[in-house]
């Protein structure tokens, strides 16, 4: 009720005010269980997405926003639940993975449709990383449910990293034929089948993405963005710090006591 609430309201108002585009609606399947894994570019995937599909998606999220205190924490907890994402306790890496599994497994288990995104957190850069073989694998393992491949195109120009008021622009999301990985149904244990499945998926994605693919972590290239940035800043300090220095001393080269 809450969920066709929000859909409405939220929904309705994305596809009013930036009218997306959609292309193969046609292989969301109308009943039954189904994963739906999309490459990240923006924090508004997670309402793009369900916004066009008639059926109720079902994402993770961190756990901090259901548990906030104040009231400003009861509403980002309500809206967060609202828009059907489930909590996760990411305070531990393999306690969070774990939990991010039994989370998807039990959204199958009940014939719904579990959104993930196998890059694990956003791209930096709009290219399109490594998948992570962990959650997505394992759940269709698990579960023997589809996996559909989807493209979100430009919702990072509409809200990239740290900016609050989006831009008005049309995004784009292309749903792909759905995956069949039953042949390796009960082998989630085998760390090679994890991450043939998770390539599989993720050329899939990029197919229809025409994302440029980079074969490293996103956290890793985040990491990396990060390090080269201080060592500008770094380099930047260091160069004003020298020409302060020169300054000072072509100063006194000029000054009567010298």
């Amino acid at each position: 009720m809450i969920y066709g609430a929000m859909k409405f309201s939220i929904g309705g108002s994305l596809k009013l005010a930036f009218r997306p585009w959609v292309e193969g609606l046609e292989n969301i399947p109308a009943e039954g269980p189904a994963i739906l894994a999309s490459n990240h570019l923006s924090f508004s995937d997670s309402f793009f997405l369900p916004a066009v599909l008639d059926r109720k998606v079902t994402f993770i999220a961190k756990a901090e926003y259901f548990t906030s205190p104040g009231v400003k924490g009861r509403l980002t907890a309500a809206f967060f639940k609202g828009v059907g994402q489930l909590p996760v306790d990411r305070s531990g890496a393999r306690g969070a993975g774990e939990a991010a599994i039994k989370a998807g497994i039990d959204v199958i288990e009940s014939g719904g449709l579990f959104g993930i995104y196998p890059e694990g957190t956003r791209s930096p850069d709009g290219r399109l990383y490594r998948g992570k073989p962990g959650g997505l694998a394992r759940v269709a393992l698990a579960t023997g449910a589809p996996v559909i491949p989807v493209a979100m195109i430009d919702t990072e120009k509409i809200q990239p990293p740290g900016k609050i008021v989006p831009k008005l622009m049309r995004p784009g999301i292309r749903i792909g034929r759905p995956l069949d990985f039953s042949r390796y149904h009960g082998m989630e244990g085998d760390r090679f089948i994890l991450r043939s499945v998770t390539d599989e998926v993720m050329y899939e994605i990029m197919k229809l993405s025409g994302q440029e693919y980079v074969d490293i972590y996103a956290t890793a290239a985040k990491r990396q963005i990060a390090d080269e940035e201080k060592a500008r800043k770094a380099a930047r300090a260091e160069a004003e710090k020298a020409a302060r220095a020169e300054a000072e001393k072509a100063k006194k080269a000029q000054s009567p006591a010298a």
